[in-house]
């Protein structure tokens, strides 16, 4: 057993071993590990991680280990298998689908408002120019939207978002770009609709966090905000 002074000022017992749940480190000491625990300095008491959305107390007290169950501990569920400790949820696919969706049908009105006074809508040369229009607008919307925070309005809806898969945080804005990009322009210019497809089936077969071709391109994963 370790020489050094206990720094909170009590003894442990005779002959037992220091009680965390009796002696908690004072405030302000520098000293979060009692001898003998993992060296004479503790962690510091959170990792500031953007996935994890704890309360403070719900966490292992500083120079504690994490319970046994896993490295996350998060009260609010399971959660998903993320790159660092506390990531939520991987998003479902139902939900990825429905926001898509949302956020396709809201740029397409768009797109046929725009051109309303423009094309003849009669005839299939207005659908086509508002289809291409469509694709213009979604890419910016998205790139936009991903940028600022991770969520699209169909997301949001949808509970769901958009990070990076190294630290959890919202796509930088190369990253957005990146991924709005890859997702609208091979159907803008040579694929159309089957792209989405191809896409997204690659996806459904990736492990461990179901990337699409959009997502492996932008380094990122979405995850539950629910």
């Amino acid at each position: 057993m370790s020489t050094h002074d206990d720094p909170s000022g009590t003894e442990p017992e005779e002959g037992g071993k220091p009680s965390f749940d009796k002696q908690p480190p004072s405030a302000g000491s520098p000293y979060d590990t009692p001898p003998g625990y993992g060296g004479q300095y503790g962690a510091p008491p959170g990792s500031g991680s953007p996935y994890d959305n704890r309360p403070p107390g719900y966490g292992p007290p500083p120079g504690q280990t994490p319970p046994p169950g896993g490295p996350y501990g998060s009260p609010y569920g399971t959660p998903g298998p993320g790159p660092v400790p506390g990531m939520p949820a991987l998003g479902g696919w139902g939900a990825r689908i429905v926001a898509r969706l949302v956020d396709w049908l809201m740029v397409e009105a768009l797109a046929v408002v725009v051109l309303l006074p423009f094309a003849n809508f009669a005839n299939q040369d207005g659908w086509v120019g508002s289809a291409w229009l469509s694709y213009i607008f979604y890419l910016i919307y998205e790139g936009l939207m991903l940028s600022r925070d991770g969520q699209t309005l169909g997301k949001k809806l949808m509970k769901i978002r958009v990070a990076m898969l190294a630290d959890g945080s919202p796509p930088n804005t190369g990253a957005a770009w990146t991924r709005a990009a890859v997702f609208v322009v091979p159907a803008l210019l040579c694929c159309g609709a089957l792209w989405w497809p191809v896409d997204g089936l690659f996806g459904v077969f990736d492990r461990p966090y179901r990337q699409c071709i959009h997502d492996k391109a932008a380094k990122t994963v979405v995850v539950s905000t629910g």
